[in-house]
């Protein structure tokens, strides 16, 4: 008859817990009137109650802190922190300690221990610690695996593993449309107007600490969530920047093409880089989170061969009394050679001061011609 050997149990014990913020402790207040057959019974007991605020016992939040008590829930940006603990529960001194922490995620392994040298030895009731911290950067299934090995007095090396998995949420939605600037006299701008759109999808509160766009070598950025109030800068979200639960906030830039790239008509040309959003935002006593949207494309519209832009115009001007304006004609071929002529045509309030059907000359691809004209206004009102 066989009989198989018993199974030897280790002399290290891991532990591993999730490093958290505490929670603010909350209690339910109970109460009745005077004339109640308790009488101040009730509120005697709150009034002794440590967890309850001298002078506020009726409210739910008290001034102690309440340890997690659960895993709770990870989200992407926020820096995940654990400890480990390998304690030596036998009688006997340990050697040769290795205690290696591992992340798994769908795309990659990342090794979280600080420092990959063993340790010596472990005496009994004695144990080894490490924190280890990560700033999630993928959602979905990522395991925590942990790794001890080491030899005991009899020189046998021992080794075993534990596994922690976990999710990793999505905190916010975030969504994006791209506006083309229009002027006045509705020729297309090089301007460009980018509307953020981002939803809190957590369960608590967050405090938008900074919501920026970093723009491509392109762009300069300008942005528009904010107004000057008596001299000062006023955030039009108001002085509390909390975003409450499944709420979702607008936030308004524009962006303009740097001159040396806005003069050069075949670059800003199909499908552009404008930037990326970057985002910083603080949960329940200021945990913080971080993430940055990865770069945003927009397909530039389409101007034919050649575009006409207005770079100066007068707001008001005298009636019957010449008037200048400065237009700017783009060659927007990158490989053909334009003849221009320009011919004026007037209509029944504006009229043309100059000579039309005259020759403006060559034009050679993606260059751009500036040109000063002059009219005048026979009618009064908006023209």
């Amino acid at each position: 008859m066989e009989v198989n050997p018993p199974k030897q149990e280790h002399l290290l014990a891991l532990k591993v817990m999730r490093l958290t913020k505490p929670t603010l402790f909350t209690n339910i207040p109970v109460t009745c009137e005077e004339k109640d057959l308790p009488g101040d019974l009730f509120n005697q007991l709150m009034r002794d109650d440590p967890s309850t605020v001298n002078g506020a016992e009726v409210l739910m939040l008290g001034e102690m802190l309440t340890l997690p008590q659960n895993f709770g829930n990870i989200f992407l940006g926020e820096t995940f922190s654990s400890y480990i603990s390998v304690h030596n529960d036998s009688n006997q001194v340990v050697k040769d300690i290795l205690v290696k922490a591992d992340l798994q995620t769908s795309s990659q392994r990342l090794n979280l221990s600080a420092s990959n040298a063993a340790v010596a030895e472990l005496k009994p009731d004695c144990c080894i610690d490490d924190v280890i911290h990560h700033e999630v950067k993928e959602i979905g299934t990522h395991i925590l695996v942990c790794a001890v090995s080491y030899t005991t007095q009899a020189g046998e090396k021992m080794y075993f593993r534990k596994f922690f998995k976990f999710q990793v949420l999505k905190p916010l939605d975030v969504k994006t449309k791209f506006y083309n600037a229009e002027s006045d006299l509705s020729s297309v701008t090089d301007e460009v107007f980018l509307e953020a759109q981002i939803q809190n999808m957590t369960t608590s509160p967050m405090f938008m600490e900074k919501v920026s766009l970093e723009p491509s070598i392109m762009y300069n950025v300008t942005e528009l969530n904010s107004v000057t109030q008596a001299g000062e800068c006023v955030s039009t979200f108001g002085s509390r920047a909390y975003l409450q639960p499944m709420d979702t906030r607008q936030y308004l830039y524009c962006l303009k093409p740097k001159k040396e790239f806005a003069e050069k008509a075949g670059i800003i040309k199909g499908v552009t880089v404008i930037g990326k959003l970057d985002i910083v935002w603080k949960t329940n006593l200021g945990e913080r989170g971080r993430l940055q949207t990865s770069q945003l494309q927009r397909m530039a519209p389409g101007y034919g061969d050649v575009r006409l832009s207005l770079e100066a115009i007068p707001d008001t001007v005298n009636l019957e009394e010449p008037f200048h304006i400065t237009c700017k004609i783009t060659n927007c071929s990158s490989e053909r050679t334009m003849d221009l002529v320009l011919e004026m045509c007037n209509t029944n309030s504006i009229h043309w001061c100059g000579i039309s059907g005259r020759q403006l000359g060559k034009l050679h691809p993606s260059s751009s011609l500036s040109l000063a004209l002059t009219l005048l206004s026979s009618v009064q009102g908006l023209q």
